[in-house]
């Protein structure tokens, strides 16, 4: 029995029966967050994610949104806050189960449920309302959630904003967003 246990064991760990989510380093000029991936839950969202990341394309962006209490939302503008063009819109993968709570991150979008590009906020509070389903019968998409430096976004969340217009709610210092980079691969990587 002991021999068929260890065996399970050594297949489980060399398969990846049960790997690790996705894990990665947003490096902000303000320090590091350390966020893991729902890839089970949300593939499309968290693929979607990791393919921007793996292509640099958030390195220099900020949290151009922010909301003490609510969220701040990144991943889309430089600092002179033009907007970088994103890929494809994905799927709106909200009901996948997961929750609006505090220290998630979900996909950001427009009215249109499935209009999620690059842009992803962090939940700065339990944001119930913005869970499947919502008043618009979708929700907003949560695909991860930080293991590391809530703090950080905590305080991130009470920078002082002012209107860039037509933006409001933007840092009036620039929070950038220097690397997304993945520091565990997800399980389809290794």
């Amino acid at each position: 029995m002991k021999r068929w246990f260890a065996t399970l064991i050594f297949l489980t760990a060399t398969t990846g029966l049960f790997a690790a989510n996705p894990q990665i380093e947003v490096r902000t000029n303000q320090g590091v967050i350390t966020v893991e991936l729902f890839e089970k839950e949300a593939p499309a969202s968290v693929a979607n994610f990791l393919e921007y990341a793996r292509t640099g394309f958030y390195d220099g962006t900020i949290f151009h949104r922010v909301i003490d209490g609510f969220m701040i939302q990144g991943g889309g503008f430089d600092a002179q806050m033009r907007q970088k063009p994103g890929m494809a819109p994905i799927e709106n993968e909200a009901k996948n189960g997961l929750k609006n709570k505090s220290g998630t991150l979900a996909m950001a979008r427009t009215g249109d449920p499935h209009s999620a590009t690059s842009q992803f906020f962090i939940n700065l509070v339990d944001n119930t309302a913005l869970d499947y389903p919502s008043p618009d019968g979708w929700g907003y998409a949560v695909f991860g959630k930080v293991s590391k430096g809530f703090d950080l976004v905590q305080k991130i969340g009470k920078t002082a904003t002012t209107t860039v217009v037509p933006h409001k709610n933007v840092p009036v210092t620039p929070v950038v967003i220097e690397s997304i980079r993945i520091i565990e691969a997800p399980a389809s990587d290794k």
